[in-house]
């Protein structure tokens, strides 16, 4: 995990990415995908950092898939230093954030509510 990647605007875990190794994060400016992310291009002309510090409740771009949507939810309610606290120990524990390409033990969910659950402990 490099922590000091943090998360991205989205909600992805810029931290655990396996692309990483040629990217320094959402918010560097050297993001690949900054020319087309609407999440970015959204907090960005909000004047916002992520966007879990919006209090509008939406799935635009990225926020249509339970991964980031998940992330975003779960910072609303306990910070992004929270989520970085429980991806770290889940690492640690076997959680793989990419498993097969860019899939891995985050998204095989359908429910928002299970995936924070299985973020704050781990367990399905």
């Amino acid at each position: 995990m490099k922590r000091e990647l943090g998360i991205a605007r989205c909600g992805l875990a810029c931290c655990l990415c396996s692309e990483n190794v040629n990217c320094a994060g959402c918010n560097s400016g050297e993001c690949p995908d900054k020319e087309w992310c609407e999440n970015r291009k959204c907090s960005s002309d909000k004047n916002i950092s992520h966007c879990f510090v919006c209090t509008e409740d939406c799935k635009k771009g990225l926020l249509e898939k339970i991964k980031p949507y998940g992330f975003t939810r779960f910072m609303k309610r306990y910070g992004e230093e929270g989520l970085l606290d429980c991806l770290e120990e889940n690492e640690k524990n076997g959680i793989v954030y990419h498993r097969e390409g860019l899939k891995g033990d985050y998204d095989d969910f359908d429910d928002v509510e299970e995936l924070i659950e299985f973020i704050k402990t781990g367990k399905r």
